[in-house]
Order: structure tokens, then sequence, then C-alpha cells
């Protein structure tokens, strides 16, 4: 176990006329090793859920456990250290760059640990290599100078020079065109596969966490309602489709097929899957 939530709720404006429960007795493990896709509609929780991971926020009630330590129950918590340990990309993250060069921005945060400017330029290094960015093409360049998916993997990189245990990641591709959403995404899921980093993927996006994630927690109301394995969770499609969410195609592809009587597994999400399982259907048929 990496990281624990327990019966956490958070409350804005509590006392207030105007106080809003966002989240509701949060329960939720998270193990070393995870792609966890974090999903729900727009403004029910999600980000709200995992400003609690480094202290953004505090609960109203329940906590936090890091590591075995428990994070708000213990007043000599270092949140420095913590926020060294979970890194977090926020929305639009390449918003926040601000350095002359490639290499000043990723190297901030390694140089506020006061490491060697040797270790500085390995780290900075290594994390635009994870991004799939060429240290020596970029690092002498303005961040300002690069397309919009790149300077964003360069935000990304910026976080994961501080080398941490947990990456979350808000909407990590929101504003970006296809082929901007294509790239990050493959480089998200080859550094998850190359260094086995854990990772927190926050979408509203299925056909995003079907690639990625080996497992979706579903949110709606300030709750969790499904967690499981991909194919668990898109094996309760029409429940997801109540609730607002859209699901991968080849998924709603398969719901059609079984509401016109056919009898199809309906916790698929790859074309591939869907092949085979459709040319299982026919033969059935032929023989």
């Amino acid at each position: 176990m990496l990281l624990q939530i327990k019966n956490l709720t958070y409350c804005y404006m509590p006392g207030s006329p105007f106080e809003s429960r966002a989240l509701n007795k949060i329960n939720l493990t998270i193990n070393e090793g995870d792609f966890l896709g974090l999903i729900g509609r727009t403004g029910l929780g999600k980000t709200t859920l995992v400003q609690h991971f480094n202290g953004l926020l505090k609960p109203s009630e329940g906590t936090v456990i890091f590591k075995e330590q428990d994070l708000y129950g213990n007043k000599k918590v270092s949140w420095r250290e913590v926020r060294q340990k979970i890194g977090l990309v926020f929305q639009f993250p390449e918003e926040q760059l601000f350095g002359e060069t490639v290499f000043e921005d990723v190297a901030f945060g390694p140089r506020k640990l006061g490491l060697t400017e040797k270790t500085v330029s390995r780290r900075v290094e290594s994390a635009l290599n994870m991004v799939n960015l060429d240290f020596h093409e970029v690092k002498d360049r303005s961040p300002f100078s690069l397309s919009r998916g790149q300077m964003r993997r360069v935000a990304v990189a910026g976080v994961l020079s501080m080398e941490p245990e947990l990456l979350v990641m808000d909407e990590p591709t929101s504003g970006l065109d296809p082929m901007g959403r294509r790239e990050l995404l493959e480089q998200v899921k080859s550094f998850h596969q190359k260094n086995g980093i854990t990772i927190v993927f926050v979408s509203h996006n299925m056909e995003e966490v079907a690639r990625l994630a080996n497992r979706l927690v579903v949110m709606e109301g300030g709750e969790i309602v499904l967690d499981g394995s991909p194919r668990q969770v898109f094996r309760e499609g029409k429940k997801l489709l109540s609730i607002g969410l859209g699901l991968p195609q080849v998924t709603e592809l398969m719901l059609t097929l079984r509401d016109q009587g056919q009898e199809v597994r309906t916790d698929i999400f790859t074309v591939e899957e869907a092949r085979g399982e459709i040319i299982k259907k026919l033969n059935r048929k032929r023989g």
C-alpha cells in the first residue's frame, strides 16, 4: 500500500449558508505500481480529492495515509518531503512555466532540494528523456518557443525531475490538439512501463483511460461508485451511461449489439478484442 484514503469528507465554506459537500466518506487504497484512472464528470470531486494527497486541501473529516504516515493526524509531517514524493501535474501546467530555458525550468525543483549541479543536470536529462524530449536539442531553448504539447511535456518533466513515488496528473490532455494528446498519452504510458512509477490519471475521457490504466475508479456526486479493472468497470456500461459518462466507442458498439439480441461480451474496449468477439460470433452462426 502506497497511499490510503480513509473516510475522507470535504466541505466547501463549512458553517455558512453556502456550505457544499464536495466529497463524502471516500475510502480508497492506491498500491505501488498502480496506473489508476480517476474518472467522473467535470466538477464532481476528482480534483478536490487529489488535492488532499499532498496538503493543498485539508479534509473536513477523515485522513490520508502515505507510506504508513498519517498526513493529517500527525503534526510533525514534513509537507516539503511529502510534496517531493507526491508530484501533482495540474491542468494546463504549461501556464506555470517561467524559466528562460527548458533546462532552468526543469532544474528549478531539484535545485531547491540543494542537490549538486551534476545531480541536477542528470535529473533534468532523465526527466526530459522520459517525456521524449531530446535533452541536447531543447535544454537551451526557451520553453515558450516550443509547441503547446511540447511545453506541457516540459512541465511534466519538471515534476518528474523531483523523482516522485506517486505522480498525479489532473486532466493532462485538456486543450491539446489530437497529435499533442496522442504524444503525451504515449509518453505517460511509456514512462510508467519503464520506471514503474505509480500514477493517478484524472480524466473524464473513457477512451484515454481505457488505453492506459490497469484500474479505474469512478466518482459521482462526491462518492466512489465503481472501482475495478477496466474490464470490470466497462462491464457496467449502462450504469456509466446513466451517470453521464461516455464509453469507449468499441464498448458502445458491443452494448448496441447486445441490445439488438446478439450474445456478445460488453466488457471489451479495444478494436482487436471486438474484432475477435465478432468473428467468434459469426463462426458460431456458421457452425
